[in-house]
């Protein structure tokens, strides 16, 4: 790199996360645009299968009392490492897929006469729910966390910005503009946030994972 490549990440990275940036000589911003929050809910109207489409809503349903009820019954869920962390719990996951489109399209096609909980957050995509109600599944939905847009002023020109969730983008937009910035998005959906709102320099990840997100920002401003 011929000068120091300024990115801002939206999420605050983990130290080692972050070290990958820093060694490789970028100058690194990074603040949290968004906030989840612990709500109250219950486990008592639950179905036979569970639907996770993020770790907040696992973290949200391990951390409940009465959790060990329902840890038994089958899992489906978005992302490699929310099935890590099902698997760590001692969850049963029986499918996973790298976006919410494609986990309803499995649960459609293959698993549509089980009954099924959605485990969600308040600012949730429609995505799963519309095509299970279309496909005539049977499912109810638990709202377990709340998503707060914690938006602030970037008052630093960057050349890359990273987001891992339409949030994210939407938080970001509330107090800055997308100009000539490169957008790094951790997922097919994040992407999807920014094409509708008219971002053309958008590259994604191999994965949807936040490693995967950094990888691909030091391969694209490798000379």
């Amino acid at each position: 790199m011929p000068h120091r490549i300024k990115i801002l990440s939206t999420k605050k990275l983990l130290l080692g996360q972050k070290r990958i940036l820093v060694e490789a000589r970028f100058a690194l911003s990074q603040s949290d645009f968004i906030e989840t929050r612990p709500i109250d809910f219950s486990l008592d109207q639950v179905n036979d299968n569970l639907i996770f489409t993020s770790q907040n809503g696992i973290k949200s349903v391990i951390n409940h009392p009465k959790f060990s009820e329902i840890k038994n019954k089958n899992v489906f869920c978005v992302g490699q490492k929310s099935k890590e962390l099902l698997a760590k719990n001692g969850c049963n996951v029986i499918a996973y897929s790298e976006n919410a489109a494609d986990l309803a399209e499995v649960i459609t096609l293959v698993y549509s006469n089980d009954s099924f909980t959605f485990f969600s957050g308040n600012l949730r995509r429609d995505i799963l729910p519309l095509t299970l109600k279309k496909a005539k599944v049977n499912f109810n939905e638990v709202q377990v966390y709340e998503t707060v847009l914690t938006p602030k002023k970037n008052t630093i020109k960057q050349n890359g910005l990273l987001f891992f969730s339409p949030s994210g983008v939407d938080s970001y937009l509330k107090k800055n503009t997308i100009t000539d910035e490169v957008c790094f998005c951790i997922g097919q959906t994040t992407a999807k946030a920014l094409i509708q709102k008219r971002v053309n320099r958008i590259v994604m990840a191999s994965h949807p994972t936040i490693e995967d997100l950094i990888t691909v920002v030091v391969e694209y401003y490798q000379p």
